[in-house]
């Protein structure tokens, strides 16, 4: 079932998610209604708090990047070709290694806004799949970045954050009319009353 986005403004973006275990109601049907709604809206990664939930569960599929790519050849540029498919749930960073370098980042709770994000080139990442394994593992690239992007989300910080305070002041109108619902997308949305 596709979900609808929660919309910039919504209290949830702004929450820590909470920490869940197997005993999570219909987990297995929320991670594929993640995936569904993720991949109707074009994204590479989803959150649980941008489908309204406050739980640490988000979804990244990187391997889409690079069938994009692909046409262009710039996919050979990237170390972690071909990318990945994954579920991450109660997801914790370890350590944040690697140049930190400069990408254009957008955000299906932020449509029509895109802006240039230094991340970190490397993450290890503590985390559990959907059967609950614990797993550590080290990604890279631009896999990496949308593993931070989302795992912001976890944390209540969105890539607007990283603005200059000048750069978000004169995107302030943009952002009150997404809040608002003064936008026009082509996936379901729900906006903060």
């Amino acid at each position: 079932m596709i979900l609808p986005i929660v919309a910039y403004g919504a209290a949830v973006l702004r929450k820590i998610a909470q920490p869940i275990d197997s005993d999570y109601p219909q987990l297995q049907k929320l991670i594929a209604d993640m995936w569904e709604t993720m991949y109707s809206s074009n994204g590479v990664g989803l959150a649980a708090p941008q489908i309204n939930k406050d739980i640490r569960l988000f979804v990244v599929d990187s391997t889409q990047i690079f069938d994009q790519l692909e046409a262009d050849d710039e996919a050979n540029h990237y170390p972690d070709k071909p990318g990945i498919k994954q579920v991450f749930i109660n997801a914790k960073i370890v350590h944040l290694a690697g140049e930190e370098w400069s990408y254009n980042e957008g955000c299906l709770s932020i449509p029509k806004i895109r802006e240039d994000v230094t991340r970190h080139s490397e993450v290890t990442l503590a985390y559990q799949d959907e059967q609950f394994v614990t797993h550590q593992q080290t990604f890279n690239g631009v896999t990496a970045r949308v593993i931070l992007h989302e795992y912001d989300h976890l944390e209540g910080k969105l890539f607007i954050d990283y603005m200059k305070p000048l750069r978000r002041k004169l995107l302030g109108g943009k952002l009150n009319d997404i809040s608002k619902g003064k936008v026009k997308v082509d996936y379901k949305m729900s906006f903060a009353k």
